[in-house]
């Protein structure tokens, strides 16, 4: 019964995504702007390990390999939750929309 469910699961992307992924992880420019914004080296290791795991599990449907990929993708997802918006989303436009935005201009004239 389980057979068939297991052999239509499909990882989240496509193998080649976490390849790109790891790729520009890799590259100079994004070393260089994590060094910068972080103060840290980027870790590319986890995008290279979910590579092989998504190639393990087309070629050769091994449960080890959906499992870890499973596992990678939710702690990817649950670190993303816990960054909180920059901004605010609005409920409803301001109640000034209608005026112009130079007020200062307009009242000196």
């Amino acid at each position: 019964m389980d057979r068939p469910a297991e052999t239509s699961w499909r990882p989240p992307r496509a193998c080649e995504d976490y390849l790109s992924e790891f790729r520009h992880c890799k590259s100079l420019f994004n070393r260089f702007h994590h060094y910068y914004a972080y103060g840290t080296a980027a870790s590319c290791q986890q995008w290279k390990v979910d590579y092989n795991n998504c190639r393990e599990w087309e070629n050769h449907r091994l449960t080890e390999a959906k499992d870890a990929l499973r596992k990678s993708e939710s702690s990817r997802l649950g670190e993303k939750r816990n960054f909180t918006p920059v901004w605010k989303l609005r409920q409803e436009p301001p109640s000034d929309w209608h005026r112009p935005l130079n007020q200062e201009n307009q009242q000196d004239s």
